[in-house]
């Protein structure tokens, strides 16, 4: 039996359940030791505390759902990550389908909960988002009606205690699901209202904090778009243009229509006309794509287009042995180095590489590349900036998956921005990733705190949190 995990209970334990269950994984001890803490305070469920727990309807209302380029955001399960709601890559949806699905509608302050796919991603609606917003069919929105402080039930989903209740429901052989009436039956310890009110500061705080991690970025984009003449850019929306054959195909070798069209020479001419002039992207950068081979039982952090926020900053990774990574993990980056997605469709995935991350693995599928000429900062607000994006979209070629090669990549302008403003540039990045690290820590914090309330008391954890 050495290496066996025992759990001895009572048959009738097993039929409390409104499912039965029999399946050992649900009976692990550490899913009955956390059932017995919670049970040791005074406890209710979300049915009993009488929240209202909506979902998408039937299914078959997918039918009216037509994603459209702008509109009505529409959450779906890849938008949680880490406790947040990622807006970088979301969908839209129009008036009338978000009508119809009146019951997916997201309202401020709802606890927002993943039932399917990559179960336990939590989320809440903030104030501050723009409404109307809706949600699809796998996400659960809790609207508590004041029956619960909602800032102290997602951070308590959050925690250990939530997440592993979600693992322990969660059925089915291929795709995990956790159902309504399972949610309804959380058992949710009922804790002291001072200390309630604490972590619902904390939680505003660290939204604050990301807020103004956000409003750093812009500013640094807007001091970027005065250096270069594009606060008050128009492109040419004209969709024709007429070339001569030395200056089309001739010259490129590109004979699709998309290629010349003018808002891509009004780009380059912008580019080319600044100020303080303007190299080849291999002039100004350094690319980096020596094939680094893994070790095959060294573990490695690994990077890849999902992990990109949308500022800029690398918000996790994969952590696993050479042998088991993918065969396109093989790029090696090291801090202050930008990685940029080479893919149609993503190419606004750019990141800096932090500290963190020195010496991690990303795909292939990205250019890493780094200056002598320009700081970090600035060419990461470069490569996301709208002229270099439409740059790199240009580039872009192929008829299945369409991606930039590497020698119209090394070819691509770039303005020579002045050093005053590469350092402006440079400290509002740096305050932004710092405010988005404080968020982050602020919402661990609650979570940390929120365990050991339920551990060892509110009291104590009133000390961590106040100290």
């Amino acid at each position: 039996m050495e290496g066996l995990e025992i759990s001895e209970v009572f048959l009738s334990y097993v039929f409390t359940n409104e499912v039965f269950r029999f399946d050992s994984n649900y009976f692990l001890k550490k899913f009955l030791i956390e059932e017995q803490i919670i049970r040791n305070h005074f406890y209710k469920t979300l049915e009993k505390i009488n929240v209202e727990i909506k979902s998408f309807g039937a299914y078959s209302l997918n039918n009216y759902v037509n994603y459209e380029t702008c509109g009505i955001p529409f959450i779906r399960g890849i938008n949680m990550k880490k406790g947040r709601i990622v807006f970088n890559d979301i969908l839209f949806i129009n008036e009338e389908a978000n009508k119809i699905l009146y019951k997916s509608e997201v309202k401020p302050e709802m606890v927002l909960l993943s039932m399917s796919g990559t179960i336990g991603d939590v989320a809440i609606a903030s104030k501050s988002w723009k409404y109307p917003i809706n949600s699809n069919q796998d996400i659960a929105k809790i609207d508590t009606k004041c029956m619960i402080n909602p800032y102290y039930l997602y951070i308590f989903l959050l925690s250990k205690f939530g997440q592993n209740y979600l693992i322990r429901e969660a059925r089915g052989s291929v795709q995990q699901h956790v159902f309504l009436s399972q949610i309804e039956k959380f058992e949710i310890p009922v804790l002291n209202y001072d200390f309630i009110k604490l972590i619902e500061r904390t939680i505003k705080l660290s939204e604050d904090k990301l807020i103004q991690s956000d409003i750093k970025y812009q500013q640094a984009e807007t001091t970027l778009f005065e250096s270069v003449g594009l606060k008050n850019f128009g492109h040419n929306k004209e969709n024709v243009n007429i070339k001569h054959f030395k200056d089309s195909f001739f010259l490129t070798g590109r004979l699709d229509a998309e290629y010349y069209q003018k808002k891509y020479e009004n780009y380059i001419k912008l580019i080319k006309d600044y100020v303080n002039g303007y190299n080849a992207l291999n002039v100004v950068c350094n690319l980096i794509d020596n094939n680094f081979i893994p070790e095959e039982n060294t573990e490695y952090k690994y990077i890849e287009l999902a992990n990109i926020g949308k500022t800029g900053d690398i918000t996790e990774c994969t952590k696993n042995i050479g042998k088991e990574l993918p065969s396109r993990a093989r790029r090696k980056v090291s801090t202050g180095d930008i990685m940029v997605s080479s893919i149609e469709g993503s190419l606004g995935s750019c990141a800096f590489v932090q500290h963190e991350y020195d010496n991690a693995l990303c795909s292939t599928g990205f250019y890493v590349v780094n200056s002598n000429r320009l700081n970090s900062e600035t060419l990461l607000v470069l490569f996301k900036s709208e002229p270099m994006q439409n740059l790199l979209k240009q580039a872009c070629s192929g008829s299945i998956l369409s991606a930039i090669n590497k020698n119209e990549f090394q070819n691509i302008p770039v303005p020579m921005i002045e050093t005053p403003v590469q350092n402006q540039i440079s400290e509002l990045i740096k305050e932004s990733f710092q405010l988005k690290k404080e968020s982050e820590n602020l919402l661990e914090l609650a979570k940390r705190v929120v365990e050991v309330a339920i551990e060892e008391g509110e009291e104590f954890a009133m000390k961590i949190i106040t100290h």
